[in-house]
Order: C-alpha cells, then structure tokens, then sequence
C-alpha cells in the first residue's frame, strides 16, 4: 500500500538579497540588536547561516568578544565550518579555525574537548563550535575557575534549542537559565520543533518572554527555493519483513538516508549490523571498503560502484566515516554545482544519527523504516532531503512501514490526518494540543452543555464560570493556555501536598500561585477568571486521556493485529507494531477539525491496497494553513469584515498578502483574520454544494 503526498512550489523573483541573505535570514538579522533571540524555522531554511550573519554583527559591532555554537551532535558541526558570505555581499566572512571546531576533529574525548574550550576561553580565538555536551562540561569547568562571568562578552548560540527543557533536570536548560537571568552574555537560540503543552516546556514563560522571537514557516521556506520544486510525502506500507518492502522504495540512482528501525519496534527483526548488511545486499555485491572513508563499496548489476556510509556500526570505524562525512558533504546553500561534490557518498544508512541538523546538500529521499511516535522526529527528518541544490528538482521523504491489518478506509484516515499533520508541523502549527473554550453556562441555556462553534473549537458550558471581565484577561484565557497548561502540569508534578488536603484546595493554590506569578498586575477578579479557564482546561485533559487510555486498551487488538486470544483455529496471530500509524494519529486532535482532504482515490487489491493523494500544491498548502489559523485563532466576522480594507489596502500596497509570522501586530491581525474569511468562503462554497 502506498501513499504518496506531492507538495509542488514556486521560486521567488530573488532568491537572496544583496548581503546574500534569504528572506528568513534577513528576517533573523533585523532583530540582531535583541540581546535574547529565539528563531523558529523549518528544517534546512538556512539557521546555520543565520546565525552566522548575526554573530558577525555581534563581533563587530556590539561588543561580543566571541561567539559559542551548540550543536546536538557533532555531524552538525560541519554547518557552522568557515563560509565565504564577502562573495554575496556581506562585510565579512565566517571564519572559523580547524582546531575550535570541536565537532570536526574527530577526536571523541570529552576530556581533552573541554580543555580545549577552556583553552578557546583564554585564547584571543573568536569562534568556537561544540556539541551541547561538551558546553555543559566546559561550563561547569569554567565557572568553576573564573565565574559565570566568563561568559558575560560572549554570544551564546544553541542550535536544535527543543532539547532544552525547563525541567530542573534538564542541565542544559538550568544553564541558559542562568545565563538569562544574569543578562550579561547575549544567546540565540534556534529550532525547527518548538512544540508547546507537555509537562516540560522548553522555556519557563518568565524566561520566554526576555527573547525576541522571529518565526518563519515551511511554506515562506518553499517560496525562496531556487531548486528545489517538488517535496513528496510517501506512506508505503509492506507485509512481512520490510526488506520485503524495498524493492519499490529504495533507487539506488537517489541520493539517500535510510533510517532503520528503532530496536524496540517490531520492525526490528535482527541484529542492527546484520540489516545493515540485508540492505547492502539488496542494492548489490559488497566489494570493498574504502580505507580513506570508510564507505563501503556497492558495486550494482550494471557495474557503477556505490558508496555507502553505515553510521550504524558503533565500532571504532564509525568515527572515520563520521569524519569523512563531515569532510564530503561540507557546505550548504543553492549555489553549488559541482558534480564531483555530489559523487563523494550515494548513501547513508543510520540509527540514531543524522536527523536534526545533519546537513547533505545533495539528499533527494530520506528513508524511514518503521514507525515513528514523534511527529518533532519526523518533521526533523523530512529536512534532511529538502535542501536547495542544483540538479535536484525534487525531493521525497517516504516512510516505509508494516501494513496495520484494518479496514482500508481506517488507514486512508489515519494516513489524511497524518499528511495534515506533517504539514501543519512545517507550516510552524501546533497540532498537537486541543482547543477547547469555556463559556459560563446559565440556566434556560437551550445549547448543548458541549458542543461545536462551527469553527473547529469545542465550546463547555460551565455554571458559574467566571467570565473574563476585562480585555487583558480575556487575551490570557485565549491565547495564553498552552503555555499555563505546562506550567500547571509541571507545578502539579513537583508540589508537595498532605495526603488528605483536597483536591480542588490544591487546585486553587496551585494555579492561583502560577497565574499570579506570571501576571502579578491582575486584579483578583481577573486572577480568578484565568485561574477557573485553567483549571476547566486541565480537567478536560484529564478525563480524555482516561478515555482515550480506555479506548486503546479495547481498541489495542485491532489497531495492532494482536489477538485478544486465538484465531479460529486455534492458532495465535502474528503480533503488530506497537507503535502504529493509528496510534499516533490519536494525537493530532486538531486536525481532525479541518476540513481538508488530502486523499485523491483508494484502490483495493486482493492482498493489500493503496491510497493515492491529491497534489499539495503551493495553493493547497496555503489552504491548509488558513484553515488552521482560523482553529486557533479567536476571530469574529464583524472584526473580521472590518479589517477586510485594510487588508486589501496593504495586499495593494506592499504586493503581497500579510504575514502570519510578521513582528507587526496589526499585520499579524489582518493575516489572522484573511485566513479566518478564507475558511468561511470554503464552508459556504462546500454547504453550496451539498
């Protein structure tokens, strides 16, 4: 069974502007003079390069004495190596020696790694990269001798800033924190998944606030593109073991990362190097390694000879490959055309490596064997094959995944929200959260107690719930819940109370201390309106995470072809992934509310059957944000008919529609309520045609 899900695009009138830069990075170098930025953008939209344009500025022209880059691991260090930015017009180069990129010496020792930062410390260096460990190490030993006022002059950037954690545990994020709360040094942090609502938020809203946030979203990225025209998104779904699946996945003519299975899937039928080896085998005849390289050598049927890096192999070979990989696929950016560039590896098989930040020009699929629970883990790997390079028109993420044992209509489902899903994630969306409203519930009410607005949110009616009196409150109960939510989630786990103190006591104390922390200027009649919203909030969650723990309990045999016993023959049946497509689906409650069909035509076969998309398109894709804006967004058509002027006044003025992600308030209002008339349009026009 396949699914494929093309998303086709067009290219700006210019791709950079005179110092070189894209539109998101022009974007980012705006707001340079902000002490605390926080840059959220897709996969492969050009952060490294970012970066580099700001901290340049940072040196030169604001005081910062060096600059610091961390990286998750160090295959990402070869983003932030030196790079020419005088050709395209800046005022200088990104310049950085071979012996401070801590990632490229292929030396894993976390000793000698931090006494090199130590010794990059004293030195009169300005630029160091280094992975996130190797910071924590090299921070506790320099505070340790000079004081956290080492870093005062410094410019702290922290790439793949989602593993950062609010959580007292996280050490990275008590270190930023105390970094932050001293506003000394100057930090950037960067991401492609800045998902909010669990119980560790990524930053405490306290800290949040200090930065300047510049978002820019996968369909802006696509606009810029100067290559790159096409994106697919393929489900194809195999029986058996999934080397059975390959023979209509993996072209060996594409430049390619596989992903294997994690080793606790199912899919994970052998020892991690004996698969390694059954995928080489599939491509061809093992001939060789190359003793530079370390790549193994593939030579096809018609003779061309592969090079095939295993990052899989943690033997003491992996760090020679890591090395030459670092080496060969140095570079970034739409202006390279050098075949021979392009030749050095033709694929790369990896585990747990090379996702976020992994940076080959050249990739035109990425390959995932299995299913994925996380949607930030997809989204991360999907950016590894949609970098801009010549001679590659189009690019193709496919995840290759056993076949659920259900009706065909229930994949085809499950498959449309998650193609929602992935897009909503790349257009900078949160999908993961629900959106529920409270209004207060008096008596002769004739609604429902729960039911729908007709614009995606799910309206509860609650006796005596304290309206938000005020703008200010209303603004928090709206806009402000994700963020209080983790808050809470993250208070409720911490706080120690007596055994017999109430549950609704704790509730208030709690959630009465979170909210008067974070807005110590409200009354308490608002105050008490935002701390009722929260806790109705909370409460919701938590009856549907008990029925949906229900509902997979029951639902468990089917939704992973186990048996609940024997099948009629006695005979139990095969056991199904645990982590399947269905699953995972369950939490994207958003986008089941939109109304966006994704799935063109199903065709059932005798033993298996396949789902074909519909083109997303740049219009489609365009529709699909509108729609997701006009969920999250609290809009009325009379704010929204009055904003309509101005909106075709700035369309007419500025030639362009306005932006959803502009720092401009009123502009980000008109965009917000341009998506919400959109999706009103598109109702009217589906109800017209029933």
């Amino acid at each position: 069974m396949a699914q494929m899900l093309n998303v086709t695009y067009g290219r700006s009138k210019s791709s950079t502007n005179a110092m070189g830069m894209r539109e998101m990075q022009a974007r980012a170098y705006a707001a340079r003079a902000a002490q605390f930025l926080l840059l959220k953008a897709p996969p492969a939209a050009g952060k490294s390069r970012a970066l580099m344009f700001i901290a340049l500025d940072k040196m030169r022209h604001q005081a910062r004495e060096k600059t610091i880059v961390c990286v998750p691991e160090t295959s990402i260090g070869g983003s932030f190596r030196s790079t020419d930015l005088t050709s395209y017009g800046f005022e200088a180069d990104w310049e950085v020696e071979d012996k401070w990129n801590l990632c490229l010496t292929g030396d894993d020792a976390q000793d000698r790694k931090v006494k090199a930062f130590v010794d990059f410390m004293a030195s009169d260096a300005e630029v160091l990269v280094c992975t996130h460990a190797t910071f924590r190490f090299a921070y506790d030993k320099v505070v340790e001798d000079q004081g956290i006022e080492a870093f005062d002059d410094c410019f702290i950037a922290v790439d793949e800033f989602h593993h950062v954690s609010a959580s007292d545990h996280n050490r990275l994020g008590v270190i930023l924190r105390a970094l932050v709360a001293r506003e000394k040094c100057h930090l950037m942090a960067m991401t492609g998944s800045y998902f909010r609502g669990d119980a560790d938020p990524v930053l405490r809203p306290e800290d949040e606030a200090k930065f300047t946030t510049i978002t820019y979203s996968y369909y802006e990225q696509l606009e810029g593109y100067e290559h790159l025209k096409a994106l697919g998104v393929n489900y194809q779904f195999y029986k058996g073991n999934y080397t059975n699946g390959l023979a209509g996945v993996l072209d060996p003519a594409q430049k390619t990362i596989i992903h294997i299975p994690h080793r606790v899937s199912s899919e994970a039928f052998d020892d991690k190097n004996n698969e390694v080896g059954k995928i080489m085998d599939f491509l061809g005849t093992h001939v060789g390694r190359d003793p530079e390289t370390g790549f193994d050598l593939i030579e096809l049927p018609e003779g061309r000879i592969l090079k095939v890096a295993d990052l899989v192999d943690d033997g003491p070979g992996r760090g020679i490959v890591k090395t030459a990989l670092s080496r060969e696929i140095k570079g970034a950016g739409g202006k390279r055309d050098d075949e021979a560039d392009r030749a050095k590896v033709d694929i790369i098989i990896a585990l747990g490596m090379a996702k976020e930040g992994f940076d080959w020009v050249w990739c035109e699929h990425a390959l995932t064997i299995g299913y994925r629970s996380s949607l930030t883990e997809i989204v991360q790997i999907i950016g590894r094959a949609t970098r801009d390079a010549p001679g590659k028109p189009r690019a193709v993420f496919t995840n290759l995944v056993a076949e659920p044992g259900v009706e065909t209509d229930v994949v085809s489902d499950a498959v449309n929200d998650m193609l929602k899903a992935i897009s909503g994630s790349l257009l900078m969306e949160q999908v993961l959260a629900p959106n529920f409203k409270f209004y207060r519930r008096e008596d002769g009410d004739v609604r429902e107690p729960v039911h729908s607005d007709g614009q995606g949110n799910v309206m509860i009616g609650i006796k005596g719930l304290i309206e938000p009196p005020t703008e200010r409150a209303k603004e928090i109960c709206e806009q402000d819940m994700h963020d209080l939510l983790a808050a809470a989630c993250q208070a409720m786990d911490k706080r120690v109370l007596a055994p017999d103190t109430a549950p609704e006591v704790a509730t208030q104390m709690v959630l009465t201390d979170i909210i008067e922390t974070r807005y110590p200027d409200l009354s308490d009649e608002e105050t008490e309106s935002a701390r009722q919203h929260l806790a109705a909030h909370m409460n919701i969650l938590t009856l549907a995470r008990k029925e949906e723990e229900r509902g997979m309990a029951e639902a468990a045999a089917v939704f992973e072809g186990k048996p609940t016993d024997v099948d009629d023959n006695g005979e139990e049946e095969p056991e199904g992934a645990p982590n399947t497509l269905l699953q995972m689906v369950k939490k994207f409650i958003n986008v089941r509310e939109i109304d966006v069909d994704l799935i063109d035509s199903v065709n059932a076969f005798q033993e298996r059957f396949e789902v074909a998309s519909k083109s997303l398109d740049a219009q489609l894709l365009q529709h699909v944000q509108s729609a997701m804006v006009a969920i999250r967004v609290a809009m009325t058509e009379e704010e929204a008919r009055t904003l309509w002027p101005r909106i075709k006044a700035f369309r007419a003025a500025e030639g362009r529609e306005p932006n959803l992600n502009s720092p401009d308030a009123l502009e980000k209002r008109m965009a917000e309520a341009l998506a919400w008339l959109k999706t009103q349009k598109a109702k009217r026009m589906r109800e017209g045609a029933l």
